[in-house]
C-alpha cells in the first residue's frame, strides 16, 4: 500500500509515524526493488529506442 494511503487511513499527522510502525524490511525486500530498478533501465532503454527520445530524469530537474 502506497505510504501517503496507509498515513491518512490510520489518521497519523507524520508520515514518520506511519513508516516506522508499519514497515519491515529485509533481505528479500531490497532484492524485489533492486530487480525492480533493473526493469526499470530495461524498459527506459527501450522507450528510447522506440521514440527516439530519452525519458525524463530526476537530473533534468534542479531544486530550488
Amino acid at each position: 500500500m502506497n505510504p501517503k494511503t496507509l498515513q491518512y487511513l490510520m489518521g497519523h499527522s507524520d508520515i514518520s509515524v506511519t513508516m516506522n510502525t508499519y514497515t519491515h524490511f529485509g533481505f528479500d525486500d531490497a532484492k524485489d526493488e533492486t530487480i525492480r530498478l533493473e526493469e526499470l533501465e530495461v524498459a527506459k532503454k527501450e522507450v528510447e529506442k522506440v521514440t527516439g527520445e530519452k525519458p525524463i530524469s530526476q537530473k533534468m530537474f534542479k531544486a530550488i
